[in-house]
């Protein structure tokens, strides 16, 4: 791509043994290399002779879009270039809206990790450090003071592995309780947390996991129903009392200042969002009623099964936020044990809900869900195109329709004249498997994606196969097996499944007979990188994989040698 000017221009130290061994469970990733550009100094940009997706009007095979101080200023065949632009040729590019993730938790301060009690006998004394709660007036679980634009860290590193996903927007809130706090809807760049905010709050959160136990209420999903129908309720009381007394304060006893409540009667009377969780059709359904008995703008996320609701969300108008993260088996399952159909059904079926809610008319979007590396987000898309959505549908899903559900569609999620410059360009279609991010914009700043530093020396090696990894650790053997695919420049694709479960390759590269790849995995709340590094000779290789500094050696043997060379490679 050629660049033109019109006028110049800690590691945390852990418990050593054990932790690599916990950590070694899981499919490995590695040390990130910052392929971000810094924000450029111009304010004034163009991209001309590209391919412009707008989303909101049809696509324009060959144009130019401009962008000036952080806004689209035009569009089209024919937009005009000020002369203070940098002008970048888009030829062979294709530029679309930022895509959003609309629910996460990025840029928020990871919570402290919850001790593990070995058994009943520390059970006793960890809840009785805990406070009991007795019933709803010690609001269990609940945090709905908090607002997610309070505590933004624009140095969480994942921004710039979303960023370099394609992404410029997510919505991010805290995730522990039932009522976790007020999301906000940000931006991904942004030197101080003020600047990432487009919208706060965006929405109210409620899950549904009991927080309580033997010992503390709620300790069933019964009792947290009965909790949140309890706290809407006392906000309802609470927003009376406040009203009378702010119409006439003389004579009147004060209202108790509530910061629990005082948010929930904000969410009702001022109509925000109230994000919903709901899996299975059941569940959904039991959403809506939740709903609609609370008063409020449901939005239900997860919807797995949204296949089997997909007429009764389209009947109340409820959006859906789908989860990318499909269910899959659990990776410690009994390989002989037997599944129940309806698990079989309902995890082949729901890749297929996007398809059914957009056949019935309900708008939804999606959202990444823990899902540690940001790859896996469009490679998990592909898979809802496979099962019969539109890609057209799959783009809006990921924009426009994102933003409509957060009500911010009048600054973001498509390409207008007038909206935020938040663009992502991409060298093919946008959920092609081969198809790279080269730059992304935000808030008219760009920000390019560049390839992790490689050797020069081609592939003298061909790793394409599938390999059982084998490795020593504290624990004894552990093995995993990679699927490998190895193009003719030496770049590696595929993924690594262990214990844990599946995790894709986010960057890997063959020099000579030399190798080296990056996987990403999540631990609890925390996202952990690993390298595998190391030299093959035919169907054996040898290595290293290192997590969190810790460094064990392994060995692999390949099971499924390719069926034919890449040019210059050998078996």
């Amino acid at each position: 791509m050629r660049l033109t000017s019109s006028s110049g221009q800690s590691s945390l130290r852990r418990p050593a043994v054990l932790l690599l061994a916990a950590l070694l469970l899981a499919p490995q990733v590695a040390p990130a290399q910052r392929s971000d550009e810094q924000p450029s100094p111009p304010r004034y940009f163009a991209i001309r002779n590209a391919r412009l997706v707008p989303v909101s009007g049809p696509v324009i095979e060959r144009g130019t879009i401009v962008l000036a101080n952080g806004l689209i200023a035009a569009l089209g065949p024919e937009a005009a270039i000020p002369p203070e632009a940098w002008v970048m040729e888009g030829e062979g590019l294709t530029v679309y809206p930022g895509l959003i993730d609309t629910l996460t938790n990025l840029a928020l301060p990871a919570p402290p990790a919850a001790g593990a009690p070995a058994g009943a006998e520390q059970a006793m004394p960890q809840a009785a450090r805990q406070p009991i709660a007795h019933g709803p007036e010690d609001r269990p679980g609940t945090t709905s003071w908090e607002n997610a634009a309070d505590e933004l860290k624009p140095d969480d590193k994942r921004l710039e592995d979303w960023r370099k996903a394609g992404f410029t927007s997510v919505v991010t809130v805290a995730e522990r309780g039932i009522f976790p706090g007020q999301a906000a809807f940000i931006n991904l760049a942004g030197e101080r947390a003020n600047e990432m905010v487009v919208k706060t709050p965006a929405a109210l959160r409620v899950n549904l996991t009991p927080v309580g136990g033997f010992w503390s209420f709620p300790g069933s999903l019964m009792g947290v129903l009965a909790y949140i129908k309890q706290v809407f309720i006392d906000a309802d009381h609470y927003a009376a009392a406040w009203s009378l007394y702010s119409a006439e304060p003389r004579g009147r006893e004060r209202p108790g200042y509530d910061r629990a409540l005082a948010p929930i009667r904000d969410a009702v009377g001022g109509g925000w969002p109230v994000l919903m969780p709901a899996t299975w059709a059941k569940e959904i359904e039991r959403a809506l009623r939740l709903g609609d008995e609370l008063g409020v703008r449901t939005i239900v996320y997860g919807a797995h099964q949204g296949y089997a609701a997909a007429d009764a969300l389209a009947a109340k108008k409820v959006p859906v936020l789908v989860s990318l993260k499909w269910p899959e088996r659990a990776a410690d399952a009994d390989p002989e044990a037997e599944e129940p159909l309806r698990v079989l059904r309902f995890r082949a079926q729901a890749p297929s809900t996007p398809a059914a809610l957009e056949k019935a008319g309900v708008r939804f979007a999606f959202y990444s869900d823990g899902l540690a590396n940001p790859a896996d987000i469009l490679k998990n898309a592909r898979k809802a195109i496979e099962a019969g959505l539109p890609a057209e549908a799959a783009l809006r899903a990921f924009t426009l329709s994102a933003a409509e559900i957060y009500s911010v569609a009048d600054r973001l999620g498509s390409l207008e004249p007038g909206k935020v410059a938040n663009l992502v360009v991409t060298d093919g279609e946008l959920f092609g498997e081969k198809t790279k991010v080269k730059m992304v914009f935000i808030d008219g700043r760009k920000y390019e994606v560049r390839e992790p530093g490689r050797p020069a020396e081609p592939p003298g090696v061909n790793l394409t196969g599938r390999w059982t990894l084998s490795m020593q650790t504290p624990r004894g053997v552990e093995e995993r097996t990679a699927e490998l695919t190895m193009a003719e420049d030496g770049t590696l694709s595929g993924s690594i499944t262990g214990p844990r479960g599946e995790a894709s390759i986010s960057s890997g590269w063959v020099s000579g007979n030399k190798f080296s790849f990056t996987v990403r995995f999540s631990v609890g709340p925390r996202t952990l990188e690993a390298t595998y590094s190391g030299t093959v000779e035919g169907d054996k290789m040898t290595g290293s994989v290192t997590v969190a500094r810790q460094t064990v050696e392994f060995t692999g043997t390949r099971a499924a040698p390719p069926k034919q060379d890449t040019a210059g490679a050998a078996r």
